[in-house]
């Protein structure tokens, strides 16, 4: 079977910095930091870390209150961002109302935590405050694949509906089996991203009981995450959601679709090596498949979005691994970690940064690593470290990279609109 052009149609982000999409595009490519000190009076110790949240997001607004309510914060940014990327693509909401057949149309969304706050909820109702029960909502507010769900049932989407869960390739793993059922001609539109929230007391715990958690304080907080320096020690996290609408290439152009960017490849893999230490021959062998899997050359990719968390090992072998492949063409190849900014979103993270890539290539502009500003480990060398936002005129291809927990590897390629 023939293989499908692959059209970006669509996009939407639930972010920190609130606004539309050309806000927090803008705003990245400014390098502007949207961390920040969250202190929460949490017993027996007051939670206090350097986060990002999604200030200022109201989902009653949103979505209304009787969706809104039926929903967790995940789904609550999920589904917002889909709705937002919905109306980018130029759809209405029913299908009634344009005539269209959506019952191959579907979802894929991905998220590492899902519903888990609904659940801890529930347990601290339960065991500290004595209740007998819970609310009967838990279990639909709780699964992880609500999101997914409530965005196939608001836009009538009756193809296949699914949600990822590969800890931060979650997001990217979605997108890219979405991309695969366009691709094959098996879904003329799908709706694909992710969403996560990450400020409960036992995830929060949890990463710093592992030792990754950035430090910082209340005044230094902006600067916490520090991809590839010297002087990183450690990630950020945080919360919010992104989605793409992916749509056949001739079924784009012939109802006038504005396309952002088109899809070009997407390969995954698995480490099978260790659960958190990143291999580098896995992650080589992710970006020489979706360079393939794209028909590109090492020379056609002008940018690479990193996976970049600023943690002391991973940094360096992802740098190690785009040696690897780009060779003698590393040292002019343009690189970033947008987590510098925008913070870890786990699940999520994977969609945020495709988003950025997408825009990237739309508007031939490189983001940086904002908290880089020169102090680069040695270790970290051989590549371009992107330190200010800059034009790149002729941007035709650009890498997103996740490389997560759990030794999964997925690598989008994006091409500039043609």
């Amino acid at each position: 079977m023939a293989r499908r052009r692959v059209a970006v149609t669509g996009l939407g982000v639930v972010s920190p910095y609130g606004g539309g999409l050309d806000d927090f595009f803008e705003r990245v490519l400014a390098g502007e930091s949207a961390v920040r000190w969250m202190a929460v009076d949490e017993k027996p110790r007051p939670i206090q870390t350097p986060f990002v949240l999604c200030q200022g997001f109201e989902p009653e607004r949103e979505l209304g209150k009787p969706l809104a309510s039926m929903m967790e914060r995940f789904s609550q940014l999920g589904v917002s961002a889909a709705f937002a990327a919905w109306r980018d693509a130029g759809f209405a909401k029913s299908a009634a109302d344009d005539g269209s057949d959506r019952s191959a149309w579907g979802c894929f969304w991905g998220t590492a935590l899902g519903g888990l706050s609904a659940h801890e909820r529930g347990s601290r109702e339960l065991w500290l405050n004595g209740r007998e029960r819970v609310s009967p909502l838990s279990v639909v507010m709780g699964m992880n694949n609500a999101a997914n769900a409530h965005i196939s049932i608001q836009f009538g989407l009756g193809g296949v509906s699914s949600s990822h869960t590969a800890a931060c390739a979650s997001s990217t793993i979605a997108i890219g089996e979405a991309f695969r059922r366009v691709r094959a001609g098996e879904a003329p539109v799908m709706v694909t991203g992710g969403s996560d929230i990450c400020q409960s007391m036992s995830v929060v715990r949890a990463w710093e009981a592992m030792r990754v958690l950035a430090k910082g304080d209340a005044d230094t907080a902006w600067r916490a995450c520090r991809p590839f320096a010297q002087d990183r020690d450690g990630l950020v996290l945080g919360e919010g959601g992104a989605a793409l609408v992916l749509e056949d290439w001739d079924h784009a152009v012939a109802r006038g679709a504005r396309i952002h960017a088109e899809l070009l490849g997407y390969a995954t893999n698995c480490d099978h090596t260790h659960l958190v230490r990143p291999d580098r021959a896995g992650q080589v062998r992710a970006l020489n498949a979706v360079l393939a899997d794209a028909g590109l050359a090492a020379e056609d990719i002008g940018y690479i979005n990193a996976h970049g968390t600023a943690t002391p090992e991973g940094d360096p072998i992802e740098v190690q691994s785009l040696r690897d492949v780009f060779g003698a063409l590393a040292p002019r190849l343009p690189v970033s970690s947008t987590k510098s900014v925008h913070g870890h979103l786990l699940g999520a993270a994977g969609a945020i940064e495709a988003v950025v890539t997408a825009l990237a290539v739309r508007e031939q502009a490189i983001p940086p690593t904002a908290q880089l500003r020169g102090r680069i480990d040695p270790a970290c060398e051989g590549v371009d470290h992107v330190l200010e936002g800059r034009r790149a005129s002729g941007l035709r291809a650009a890498l997103s990279n996740s490389f997560a927990f759990g030794g999964s590897n997925a690598v989008l390629a994006f091409g500039a609109p043609a």
